[in-house]
C-alpha cells in the first residue's frame, strides 16, 4: 500500500506539471476563436500546441516547473496520519525526479537560503513542497490535488485589504484595478486570476489555493464573470500583444467574513500554463 500511494502521488505530480485539463483546452480554443488572424491568436495557438506536446511526452509545460503545493480533502470516515503525510512527500520527491522538475532547492541555513549563498541542490527531488492544506468534506474520499506553481505569478501576486463600503461592486472594482498592472507586468498571459477573500491573510491565501484547486473554466459565477469581463476590456492580450483574452477565467473562493469595513483579498495572476494541477484519490 505504501508504494502504491507513493506512485500515485508521483504520477499525479507529473500529470500536473505536464498536462492541460480538458476544460483548460476548451478555454484556449474559445479564446483562439474570438480573434482569428491576430498576433494574440497565433501566440495562444502556440501555447496550446506546446501543452499538447508536453502531455504527449509527459514533460514539463514550462521551464519553470513550479513548486508543489498540496491540497488534501478528507472525508469523515477517513484518517490522516503522519505516515500518510510522509508517503505523500515521498511521492512528491519521486514525481519531481520523474517529470523532471527544475532543480530549485536552495541549501544552507536561514540566511544562506535567503541570499542563496548556500548554493543549489542539483537533485530535483530535493525541492520541498509547500505546507499541506487539509479540508474536511462530506464525501468518502481522501483526495489530493497537486498544484505546480511558478515564480512569476508569485512575484506579481497581491494580498491586501479592500474597504468594501457595503458594495460587492466596490470589491470587484478594487480587484480589477489591482489585477490589471499585475497581468501587464507578468507578461505570460492570457492569465487565470485566482482570488481568495477571507478574514485574515492566511485564510485569504488558503481560499485562493482552494480556488485554484477547484476552479473550472466551463463554470464561472457572476462574480467571476464580472472580473474576467472587466479585465479583458483592457486589451492587454496574450503576452501583452493586445487582444480580447487577457484573462481566460477567474477562479474565486469567498469564505466566512467578519463584521468589519475591510475584506482581505489574496490575488494571483496565474500564468498562461497555470493553474497546473492534477487530482488523485489515495
Amino acid at each position: 500500500m505504501t508504494n502504491n500511494i507513493i506512485d500515485k502521488v508521483a504520477d499525479c505530480l507529473v500529470q500536473a506539471g505536464s498536462t492541460f485539463r480538458e476544460d483548460q483546452k476548451r478555454a484556449y480554443l474559445r479564446a483562439i476563436d474570438k480573434e482569428p488572424g491576430t498576433s494574440s491568436c497565433w501566440v495562444m495557438q502556440q501555447m496550446l500546441d506546446n501543452a499538447l506536446m508536453a502531455e504527449k511526452n509527459h514533460g514539463p509545460l514550462c521551464d519553470d516547473t513550479g513548486i508543489p503545493h498540496l491540497f488534501l480533502e478528507i472525508g469523515p470516515e477517513r484518517q490522516l496520519s503522519g505516515e500518510l503525510i510522509s508517503q505523500i512527500h515521498k511521492g512528491v520527491e519521486k514525481g519531481l525526479r520523474k517529470l523532471p522538475g527544475r532543480p530549485m532547492a536552495i541549501t544552507g541555513n536561514d540566511c544562506q537560503r535567503i541570499d542563496q549563498s548556500g548554493g543549489l541542490n542539483p537533485d530535483p527531488g530535493a525541492l520541498l513542497p509547500s505546507p499541506l492544506i487539509v479540508k474536511s468534506v462530506n464525501e468518502d474520499v481522501l483526495r489530493l490535488t497537486i498544484l505546480m506553481l511558478g515564480g512569476g505569478p508569485a512575484i506579481r501576486g497581491i494580498t491586501q485589504r479592500i474597504f468594501h463600503k457595503h458594495s460587492v461592486d466596490t470589491v470587484i472594482e478594487e480587484i480589477v484595478n489591482r489585477a490589471i498592472p499585475a497581468i501587464s507586468q507578468l507578461g505570460c498571459s492570457p492569465c487565470t486570476l485566482a482570488i481568495g477573500i477571507g478574514r485574515s491573510q492566511f485564510e485569504a491565501t488558503s481560499l485562493m489555493m482552494e480556488a485554484m484547486a477547484k476552479g473550472n473554466y466551463d463554470e464561472q459565477s457572476d462574480f467571476e464573470q464580472a472580473i474576467t469581463k472587466r479585465v479583458n476590456e483592457t486589451n492587454i492580450g496574450a503576452l501583452g500583444l493586445g487582444g480580447k483574452s487577457s484573462v481566460l477565467a477567474t477562479f474565486a473562493k469567498i469564505g466566512p467574513q467578519r463584521a468589519s469595513g475591510v475584506r482581505i483579498v489574496a490575488l494571483r495572476p496565474c500564468c498562461c500554463f497555470e493553474p497546473r494541477r492534477a487530482v488523485v484519490d489515495l
